[in-house]
């Protein structure tokens, strides 16, 4: 009998794992906010969907008359109340981007790579009321090459939490015998990332292996960025009134750099257009 799996999720990446549990054994509803890629794809799709910034409790009301067999939360945002994981038949589970108990919390994905991790991977666990505490039903890890950034790898292990997680739900009697308890003198905890999570001082810059982590890590958001003072850009093609302000200069992956206002470009191409004082921001940066 096919399950009735309410999924929960925002984001550009739970919609990978969204997809791939909707292709291999169906999703019944979804949870989610206004105007996000889950809202548009269960749209397409015609899966009925609740769409609401909070978990009230006519909100869980209205959840429990769907009797759902599993809930299932990946990047969704908003922490479950006890009332909502007391309602599935089976489990609430969730697809956790780090091999638990190491980086609970909100950043798993930034705080690894940050972390010079060479192995990271995905947790599918039963839900409860401590954040990211659950009994862990399955696990499978990925070796990372040094590359990756967040977008790049949450690519990767939200396809893998959805693919293990569907084995979990057919398989469910199997898994919940394998349970294990986390281990609390292993557990690491992460915090949610701000903007100015990704500010460097060019006063004090960080070293080579560090920025290189950052700029990975901060990708797509917060990037990582600095305040940075022109001056004398003579082929640059800021006004001369700017060229003594302070602008917003953004270091990306690749090599690549973008300045307040302008486009996208390599480090040989912001070099040409903004000469020795771009050389000079780069060399201080050890980026050249």
């Amino acid at each position: 009998m096919k399950q009735k799996i309410v999924f929960f999720g925002n984001t550009q990446h739970s919609l990978i794992g969204l997809k791939v549990i909707n292709k291999e054994i169906g999703i019944f509803h979804v949870v989610t906010i206004e105007n996000s890629p889950i809202e548009k794809f269960a749209r397409e799709e015609n899966i009925p969907s609740t769409v609401t910034k909070t978990l009230d409790e006519q909100t869980v009301k209205n959840l429990e008359k769907l009797t759902p067999d599993f809930l299932v939360v990946e990047d969704y945002g908003l922490i479950l109340p006890d009332s909502l994981l007391n309602i599935p038949k089976y489990a609430p589970l969730n697809i956790h981007h780090s091999l638990l108990p190491e980086y609970r919390g909100p950043s798993p994905v930034p705080s690894a790579i940050l972390a010079g991790e060479k192995i990271t991977g995905v947790s599918i666990i039963k839900m409860t009321a401590e954040v990211d505490a659950g009994d862990i039903l399955a696990q499978t890890s990925y070796e990372m090459n040094g590359t990756e950034t967040t977008d790049s790898l949450l690519i990767i292990l939200n396809k893998l939490g959805a693919k293990l997680l569907v084995d979990v739900i057919n398989n469910y009697d199997e898994f919940l015998k394998k349970t294990k308890k986390q281990t609390l003198p292993k557990t690491k905890y992460t915090d949610r990332m701000t903007r100015e999570s990704g500010l460097i001082d060019l006063k004090n810059p960080p070293n080579p292996q560090i920025l290189d982590r950052m700029i990975r890590a901060y990708y797509p958001w917060p990037t990582v960025w600095m305040k940075w003072k022109m001056e004398n850009a003579l082929r640059s093609s800021e006004p001369k009134d700017l060229r003594k302000k302070l602008k917003i200069v953004k270091l990306l992956p690749n090599k690549r750099i973008q300045v307040e206002g302008k486009r996208v470009m390599d480090y040989k191409n912001f070099v040409n257009g903004y000469q020795q004082q771009g050389e000079d921001l780069l060399k201080k940066l050890n980026l050249i």
